[in-house]
């Protein structure tokens, strides 16, 4: 029995057991002792992980991976979540125990289980797996570059972001019709902002909403009194600053609506 990839879920099954391999070992299994694999599929990178000394837990949405899996991995049985990972209270599973978060994302909503993990950060210390190669690059890109923005900068506040390869279309089933890539996010030691976290997030938001557009243009909502206008910073655009300039930006914009 295999089980049929299904396109409204975003589902293309890796078939190269080296690069499943890859993916599990580019974990460092320092600071957790559990693993969440999101989209497991038929366990192609399960099997590599349930070799290691984690416990794994797995994810999955769609029904036939869910028997199929049981069937196969029958020391996992009783760890596969049938759950929608975006919509579903994982601390039922972990309560506040840190985790990993490992897979072979469906490219439809991987930058949506990006953000979830970033609201979950407390409890993620490390994050790996592969995406649309675009999508990887993008969360791993410095400030200048064409693709740096709401992502890159969100993520990389609280995670150093490495991009580790790229893998072809061809070993999938079906082959997407673009490359992949494949990234890790390690949590920094203090990741924790020296800014309001919450202005942070709607400054980095509203700014690049409109990114070919001055920050002093962008940021209008925000009701800036014109002395904090003048300063230089809001003279670039969005995707000149780095993620440390966006915290002191964020620090001005505080300090400016306190007074």
């Amino acid at each position: 029995m295999s089980v049929k990839a299904k396109k409204h879920l975003g589902q293309h099954f890796l078939t190269d057991e080296s690069i499943a391999e890859k993916i599990a070992d580019s974990l460092s299994l320092k600071g957790y002792k559990h693993v969440l694999e999101i989209g497991p599929g038929m366990g192609v990178l399960t099997k590599y992980l349930l070799k290691k000394d984690l416990t794994t837990h797995v994810i999955e949405i769609d029904t036939e991976s869910v028997e199929y899996l049981k069937a196969n991995y029958l020391n996992l049985a009783d760890r596969v979540i049938e759950q929608d990972f975006l919509k579903y209270d994982i601390t039922k599973v972990f309560g506040e125990q840190p985790f990993a978060i490992i897979g072979n994302y469906p490219y439809n909503i991987s930058s949506q289980i990006v953000f979830k993990t970033l609201e979950m950060r407390d409890q993620i210390p490390e994050f790996s797996g592969m995406f649309q190669k675009e999508v990887a690059q993008r969360i791993c890109s410095k400030e200048g570059s064409k693709v740096y923005g709401i992502l890159s900068v969100l993520t990389q506040a609280f995670y150093n972001a490495e991009y580790l390869f790229t893998v072809p279309p061809s070993v999938f089933n079906p082959p997407p019709k673009v490359d992949s890539g494949v990234l890790l996010l390690t949590r920094k030691e203090n990741y924790t902002l020296p800014c309001d976290e919450t202005l942070f997030f709607k400054v980095v938001k509203q700014g690049f909403q409109q990114r070919r557009k001055t920050l002093r243009n962008s940021l209008k909502t925000f009701n800036l009194s014109d002395n904090l206008k003048a300063n230089v910073i809001f003279g670039k655009r969005p995707e000149q600053l780095s993620v440390e300039e966006f915290i002191t930006l964020t620090q001005l914009i505080e300090n400016d609506t306190q007074e």
